[in-house]
């Protein structure tokens, strides 16, 4: 079971749509997926269609970690309604709901021994492929109790001066934070959002980015797509999206799963 935190320093880059464009492929391609939205702001849950009240939430797991259990809590995401109907049998995309509530735990002081609460909750689960957690934009809480818990941490950056020195400054995060609480936590790389080949400073931060990330950097760039707000407005999946201007959008996210996910034989 892969275990990846979604995460970035800075907001607005487009890391909860990346969740969601991965959980979308996930679900396109039979992988079984958990999505924990530890996000307060839980825009991944209203984007995965499910409905605010329904499943214990984030918060209150974290809170009651030695004894709940999170199979006894996840609610289906609507998206599975919506595939045909070869492919509902055996379709699992899953999510442990956000709220307000989680920011409980999104204190700058968080003790190591708070830090473990979700590992405890995800060792105690099982069949799923996928975990995928969508952290806050911060590295307060939350986010390290997320890392604490997973295997991987793909970061999301957009083409833009702030956005690639936070992205630095994320790495180097996560190496410290590997080698003093999380041995087993490495970087699955970095995913560039919203980039626009018209746009001659996007091209700069590329090449920046390309010399800086090295073989970190994710192929392909995730380009700019006009129909992309109207599709998370509807809370529905890019994959079931119908038209052409889309359809490149879903392969992009098809080809970062396959490198997020190399040992899991995906379905056409």
């Amino acid at each position: 079971m892969q275990i990846l935190s979604v995460s970035s320093l800075k907001g607005g880059v487009g890391k909860t749509s990346v969740t969601m464009g991965l959980a979308s492929a996930a679900l396109s391609s039979g992988v079984r997926t958990l999505v924990i939205d530890l996000d307060p702001h839980a825009d991944c849950t209203t984007g995965l269609s499910v409905a605010r009240g329904k499943g214990r939430e984030a918060g209150q797991l974290l809170k009651e970690y030695r004894k709940a259990r999170i199979s006894d809590h996840v609610v289906p995401s609507g998206w599975v309604d919506l595939l045909p109907e070869e492919k509902k049998q055996g379709a699992v995309l899953d999510v442990v709901v956000g709220s307000a509530l989680s920011a409980a735990f999104d204190r700058p002081d968080i003790r190591p021994r708070d830090m473990k609460r979700l590992k405890t909750l995800v060792d105690r689960l099982s069949g799923y492929d996928l975990v995928l957690v969508d952290c806050p934009p911060s590295l307060s809480g939350l986010t390290r109790i997320a890392w604490a818990a997973s295997n991987q941490v793909l970061l999301v950056a957009e083409p833009s001066l702030f956005s690639v020195a936070g992205t630095e400054r994320t790495m180097r995060a996560i190496r410290m934070f590997s080698n003093e609480f999380a041995p087993q936590l490495t970087q699955a790389g970095v995913v560039v959002n919203r980039a626009r080949a018209d746009s001659t400073e996007h091209e700069y931060r590329l090449l920046e980015m390309e010399r800086l990330y090295t073989d970190k950097l994710m192929l392909p760039v995730l380009e700019e797509n006009p129909h992309w707000q109207q599709i998370q407005g509807a809370a529905y999946p890019v994959h079931l999206w119908p038209g052409d201007p889309v359809r490149d959008m879903a392969k992009s996210f098809d080809e970062l799963l396959k490198q997020l996910l190399p040992a899991k034989k995906l379905n056409p």
